[in-house]
């Protein structure tokens, strides 16, 4: 608990406190995923040097690592804090070989702690020579002293404090259990009715104050919540049903087997009717029973990381406003329309939703540069991606669904189709202003999910991590033990399996 508390608040300190607007650098007028990937890097990287900086000056020292300020961080709540044990790990890079070892544990023996594991290797980067891996108990305050002490001494190229699951105090924070998606940013932007002239709602003051409302509902959401239900007004319908029967027109031509499979199940249901919008609830159950997704109310856009983070735990954040009735077909900001016709359908399908989790657990503890390529993966797949079916393009993507206009050019002659690859599709620009130049075609989502994984297997993450069902937790497998558990399991699955096959072989 200890070592979350200590992540969260080093969240806190480099959070993103300025608006997604021109003014602050934001990389267009036009939200999007990608560009708030940019944005977030680039502003994350503006707040960490300038908290570090004044860390830095404020303690005369300029040799001041990043491991240290945040540890320092920690500590400062209060003396109870400071004098709390700390069970972290030290990654310390030998230059004179492994004789150095004894310096540390001494100094350790010397700040009264307590050492739980010694694990040494040849090291792998030039001049150094043994890489050291010490696993301790440890006052904070403590552990910033002996870190401070080793620092200053000219045997060691470097070092890193890791903290719970081997995760160095650095890593960006993520939930490891689906309450704690509490914690993700509700971020306000620019392009809100109330803020941006050239929002459809700008002058109707009715629709602000409604959003305003709406927005509110979210904001009180908290974990194990029923979903608010929302009494949606003639003119919110009436937007709904125009772009409703729309879709309903163009899915049988031009969406691929999944997502219409999924559709016709919705309206079996009475879920998707054109008389009224349905309730998140309603949706949340449907997509739980057929794929084990759920989705949790949002006020609005969140930052990429937690909107992708949300991903891992097969939970989707949605919005429940409607875009302006004046604008039916085009909306600047996910609305629910987008959420309900785009993106549920498919989350009901067993190997797209595989697909989203496995993009959702990719992110967790990423780089922001990472961050930057696996949104772009998500625009033009989950967004605006194609698929072969039978010879012909058909859309998957959420934005191409919900948008009859970019749909038809991007199923046209007008566009470039290019071969889904991840490495590329992840470094491809992003056009806002108009309709996409390129889309990338899967040949499947499993051919889809497969190259994914095989790309994602070369990030630079130095852990990985699964999620549990049961649990509704994030693992992270950063030891033996914990690995000989999950081989375990997988053997009574694979035993299953197999008497399944021998019974299915038996003669009638």
């Amino acid at each position: 608990m200890m070592a979350v508390a200590a992540a969260q608040k080093n969240r806190e300190m480099f959070a993103i406190k300025k608006s997604y607007s021109i003014e602050n650098g934001y990389p267009s007028r036009r939200r999007s995923l990608v560009d708030d990937a940019r944005f977030e890097t680039l502003v994350t990287k503006q707040t960490k040097q300038s908290v570090l900086e004044e860390a830095r000056n404020k303690a005369n020292d300029y040799g001041l690592t990043e491991d240290e300020i945040l540890l320092a961080n920690a500590a400062s709540e209060s003396a109870e804090a400071e004098a709390a044990m700390q069970s972290a790990a030290l990654v310390v890079r030998l230059k004179e070989g492994i004789s150095s070892l004894g310096r540390i544990l001494k100094a350790i023996e010397t700040f009264h702690g307590s050492v739980q594991h010694v694990e040494s290797r040849q090291s792998r980067v030039e001049g150094v020579d043994h890489d050291v891996l010490i696993k301790l108990d440890m006052t904070r305050g403590n552990l910033l002293q002996l870190i401070r002490s080793l620092r200053q001494s000219g045997s060691f190229s470097s070092m890193n404090l890791l903290a719970e699951n081997n995760i160095s105090v650095k890593a960006p924070w993520f939930p490891k259990h689906a309450s704690e998606l509490d914690n993700c940013n509700h971020l306000m932007t620019k392009y809100e009715p109330d803020l941006d002239m050239n929002h459809p709602g700008f002058a109707d003051k009715v629709y602000r104050q409604r959003r305003k409302e709406i927005a509110e509902i979210a904001f009180a959401y908290k974990y194990g919540d029923p979903i608010p239900y929302i009494s949606y007004t003639d003119v919110e319908v009436k937007t709904w049903r125009s772009v409703f029967k729309t879709v309903q027109d163009l899915a049988p031509k031009h969406a691929c087997a999944e997502y219409r499979a999924a559709f016709q199940k919705l309206q079996d249901e009475q879920i998707f009717v054109d008389h009224r919008l349905p309730q998140l609830q309603e949706m949340s159950d449907f997509l739980r029973k057929n794929t084990g997704f759920s989705l949790r109310p949002a006020a609005g856009l969140l930052t990429a990381r937690d909107f992708l983070a949300s991903l891992a735990f097969r939970i989707f954040q949605s919005t429940q406003y409607v875009r302006h009735v004046n604008s039916p077909y085009h909306t600047p900001e996910p609305d629910s329309i987008h959420e309900l016709l785009g993106h549920m359908p498919l989350l009901a399908d067993p190997s797209f939703a595989q697909f989203s989790q496995e993009i959702g657990l990719a992110s967790l503890g990423a780089s922001d540069e990472e961050i930057e390529k696996l949104s772009t993966v998500y625009w033009f797949t989950v967004e605006f991606g194609l698929c072969k079916e039978h010879g012909q393009i058909k859309a998957y993507g959420a934005g191409l669904l919900s948008s009859y206009g970019e749909l038809l050019h991007a199923i046209s002659d007008k566009c470039e189709h290019r071969a889904f690859e991840p490495a590329s599709t992840a470094v491809q620009p992003y056009q806002d202003q108009e309709y996409q130049p390129i889309y990338y075609v899967a040949e499947s989502f499993e051919d889809a999910k497969d190259k994914f994984r095989r790309w994602v297997s070369t990030m630079s993450r130095p852990f990985e991590v699964r999620f549990n069902p049961h649990t509704e937790r994030v693992e992270v497998l950063d030891s033996v033990d914990k690995l000989e558990t999950l081989v375990h399991q997988m053997n009574t699955e694979i035993l299953h399996l197999t008497n399944a096959i021998q019974k299915l072989r038996r003669p009638f």
